[in-house]
Order: structure tokens, then C-alpha cells, then sequence
């Protein structure tokens, strides 16, 4: 029989327990150690020596990995925040500014070139704000760190390979402090798998080439299952009686299904006829809130960030900009 005592030992045994090894391991050896790595990986050590100078932990990274949101925004919220009117006319600056090369990456790819312009918009807003932290610390810092350490880790491999294949100095290689990178703040690894010479310079820059940074997100969204004859949805307006259990994106029905269940445009205009096109609803603030009816390429967005509230947004101010 367990004494409270033995209860109380085992407890307090429990909370000694590191939540992981690689975290309790100094970062000068797990350092050490992830070096032999990158070496066995084929990685110079010409770039590793560029790459950790003065390397150290980022007390601040830890600190934005582990902080919890206070409360959830609205979409109403959220949207506000991000699609401003500034945004909206500093987008179609943008686009008139920039149109012969937008043009050339959306008509290579397939996908049209407001929305390459609302991602950038609403990533770094159009390239002014991409992140102050040097990829390469930040990435060691969460990968030593331990909570997330294998995606990390894989991360960090993955930005040492772009600094070996010259594409960018360790210096200007800048980020988010989660390691998201550059104009259209790729990941590392999805650096390797989307990222575009648009320019013909040899090298893939998301830093400083806008030709890289427009080919690079119209292929990504390509790769994704962009499909060039769609839309990316709408908003709708809908009956009073409708179920909750209609919405989100694993109930997908044709338009006729949608307007016979009393589906309209917000004008109250009757959807229009598209064969074969399936849709779903989606309701990020409830049915109560703004309701939007959305096609296959909305889920392509969701491919670049997993958000309701992102991917209506980059919509949205798809919409505005090409307007």
C-alpha cells in the first residue's frame, strides 16, 4: 500500500523528469554534435564555420515559441487587422508597379497574379517586414530547445543546405523567429521544394529578388493544385434555419445542392452555374458571422498556412487588389 509520503515522492520525481534530453544537453556539445551531422550530410565546412560564428541560444525565440495567445480573435478582428485600406491601395501599387514581372510568373504557372501579390501582402506586407532574426540561430535555438526538436533540427539542415549551395550569406539570411524566411517567409524545407530562379541569376533569393519571390509563391500555390479555371470562393449569404453541422471543408456539395438549400450571393442573387465545381462553407466566426462559400483553391491556400482566418483573408484581398 502507497503512503501519502510515497505519493508525494513520486510527484515531485515526476516533475524532475527534463522534458527532453537533447534540451538538457549543453549547446556547445548538441552544437558539436549537430556539426558531425551536417558534415555527414555533405555540408562544407567552409559554410558551417560561416554559419556559427558566435552562434548562441536566442533567449527571445524561446520566449515567442512558449507564449500562449491570450484569447482567440474574431475573424471580424482579424480581418480588420490584416486588410486595412492601406494594404488594400499599397497592393494595387503594387501590382501596376510590378506588373510585367507578376504577369510573367502568374501566366508560367498558372496561377493568377493578385494573389501572388495578396501573399506577399499579407506575409511580410509587400516585403517591408520579413523578420528581424538570423535564420540559422533562431532554428538552432528551437531545434536545441527540445520541445519541437526533430522538426527543427530538419529545418535547421535544411537553411544549411541553401547557405551551401550559395543562395544566400549567413548574414542576410533573415527571418521570422520560428525560421520562416524571407518575402513570402518559406520554411526551409519548403525553400527547397518551391523556391524559383526567376531572375536566371543562378541563385534562388526570397530575400532581395522580387522575380524569385513571385515565381517562387505562384509555384508553390502550383504544386499545390492550383486550378487556373477557379476562383477561390466567395462570400454568401445564407437561410436562417441552417444546420452548423453544413459548414467547414469535409462537406463538400455542387452549387445546385448549395442553392437549393437556399444559398445565395449577398445580393440575394441566385449562385451562379458552374458543373462540376464542388464547394463547402465556411463560417469563421459562426453562421451568425460573414459566411463564405470556397472551391479547391481555397484549400491550396490552406496548403501555405493551415488558417481559416488566413486563407479567407488572402481571398479577400485577392479580390480587392485585382479591382
Amino acid at each position: 500500500m502507497r503512503t501519502k509520503s510515497s505519493h508525494l515522492i513520486a510527484l515531485l520525481l515526476s516533475l524532475l523528469v527534463p522534458v527532453s534530453a537533447q534540451a538538457a544537453q549543453p549547446f556547445d556539445q548538441w552544437l558539436k554534435d549537430l556539426r558531425q551531422e551536417a558534415v555527414s550530410r555533405g555540408i562544407s565546412n567552409k559554410t558551417l564555420d560561416a554559419a556559427f560564428i558566435g552562434i548562441e541560444p536566442i533567449p527571445r525565440v524561446i520566449e515567442l515559441d512558449r507564449k500562449q495567445p491570450e484569447g482567440r480573435m474574431t475573424f471580424d478582428e482579424y480581418y480588420r487587422k490584416v486588410i486595412n485600406q492601406q494594404r488594400i491601395d499599397q497592393g494595387r501599387t503594387m501590382y501596376r508597379k510590378h506588373r510585367a514581372e507578376l504577369e510573367r510568373a502568374a501566366q508560367k504557372y498558372g496561377v493568377p497574379a493578385n494573389y501572388i501579390v495578396a501573399l506577399w501582402g499579407i506575409e511580410t506586407n509587400y516585403g517591408s517586414n520579413t523578420g528581424g532574426f538570423k535564420v540559422v540561430p533562431a532554428l538552432a535555438t528551437l531545434a536545441h530547445d527540445g520541445r519541437r526538436a526533430e522538426f527543427f533540427r530538419s529545418e535547421l539542415m535544411a537553411a544549411l543546405k541553401i547557405l551551401d549551395q550559395g543562395h544566400i550569406t549567413p548574414e542576410n539570411m533573415k527571418g521570422s523567429w520560428a525560421g520562416a524566411m524571407g518575402q513570402n517567409q518559406f520554411m526551409p524545407s519548403s525553400f527547397h521544394a518551391f523556391a524559383i530562379d526567376g531572375n536566371n541569376d543562378g541563385r534562388r533569393d526570397i530575400w532581395m529578388s522580387l522575380p524569385d519571390v513571385f515565381a517562387s509563391t505562384a509555384n508553390y500555390l502550383s504544386k499545390s493544385g492550383w486550378k487556373a479555371d477557379q476562383r477561390w470562393g466567395r462570400e454568401v449569404k445564407i437561410p436562417a434555419n441552417l444546420p452548423q453541422s453544413l459548414t467547414g471543408l469535409k462537406v463538400k456539395k455542387s452549387l445546385d445542392e448549395w442553392k437549393t438549400m437556399g444559398i445565395t450571393l449577398p445580393s440575394g442573387v441566385n449562385l451562379p452555374t458552374a458543373p462540376g465545381i464542388t464547394a463547402s462553407l465556411v463560417a469563421p466566426d459562426g453562421l451568425n458571422g460573414r459566411v463564405f462559400l470556397v472551391y479547391d483553391n481555397y484549400r491550396v491556400i490552406m496548403r501555405w498556412n493551415k488558417s481559416t482566418y488566413f486563407a479567407t483573408s488572402v481571398g479577400l484581398l485577392a479580390n480587392q487588389v485585382a479591382q
